[in-house]
C-alpha cells in the first residue's frame, strides 16, 4: 500500500483544529489510535513517530527520518498531555456557556417567528438611530471645518501684520489644528482612534 501523502500541517498524521491547536492520530486498516491535541505540528509529528516506531512502522512512513531508533523517537516526542482539575472545570465552564448561547439563539428565532412586528419596529428604531449618528456626525464635521477656517483666517490675518480678535490665551487656537478629513467611516461608532 501506498504512503498516504502528508496533511495540510505539513506533517503526515497531523491534523490542525478549529481552535489552533494540532490532533495527531495513527490509521492502520480497522486500528484507529488517537495521540492527542498539542500546541504545535512540530510536537504532534513527534507524537506520531514515537507511536510508529511503537507499532513497527517502516522508517518512509515517518515524519522525521533521521530518528534510528524508538528510544530517540521516545526522547524527542513530547510529554502527554494531563488533563488536570482546572482544565475539566474551565472545559464544563465553557461547555455551559455554549448551551446558554445555544438556547438564547433558538429563544430569540422563535420570539422572530411570533412577534415580526416587533422585528420590523427594532429594526426602524435602528434606521433611525444610524441616521441620526450620522446627520450628528457631519454636523460636527462641519462645525469643525468652521472653526478651524475661522483660527486659520485670524492666523493668516495675524501673519500679514493685522490684529486678530482671539487674545493670545484664546483656546480657539487650537482650532487650527482640527482635522477635518472626510475619510471617516460613517459606521464608526464615534470612538476615540487611540483607544484599546
Amino acid at each position: 500500500m501506498p504512503p498516504r501523502r502528508r496533511s495540510a500541517s505539513g506533517y503526515r498524521g497531523v491534523r490542525q483544529r478549529p481552535n489552533g491547536g494540532f490532533y495527531a492520530e495513527i490509521r492502520s486498516g480497522d486500528l484507529q489510535l488517537s495521540l492527542g491535541t498539542y500546541d504545535t505540528a512540530h510536537e504532534a509529528a513527534r507524537a506520531f513517530d514515537a507511536a510508529a516506531w511503537r507499532l513497527g512502522r517502516p522508517r518512509l512512513q515517518m515524519n522525521f527520518p533521521d530518528v534510528h531508533t524508538l528510544q530517540q523517537a521516545l526522547d524527542l516526542a513530547p510529554p502527554p498531555r494531563l488533563n488536570s482539575a482546572q482544565d475539566r472545570a474551565e472545559h464544563t465552564a465553557l461547555q455551559r456557556r455554549l448551551l446558554v448561547a445555544q438556547e438564547d439563539e433558538r429563544v430569540m428565532a422563535e420570539w422572530r417567528r411570533r412577534h415580526p412586528e416587533d422585528v420590523a419596529y427594532e429594526q426602524e428604531y435602528w434606521e433611525r438611530r444610524r441616521e441620526e449618528d450620522m446627520r450628528r456626525r457631519r454636523e460636527e464635521r462641519l462645525d469643525k471645518r468652521r472653526r478651524k477656517a475661522l483660527a486659520c483666517g485670524q492666523a493668516d490675518l495675524v501673519n500679514a501684520g493685522g490684529r486678530s480678535f482671539f487674545t493670545e490665551e484664546d483656546e480657539r487656537w487650537f482650532d487650527i489644528w482640527l482635522s477635518t478629513s472626510d475619510d471617516t467611516n460613517d459606521d464608526d461608532d464615534g470612538a476615540d482612534d487611540w483607544s484599546d
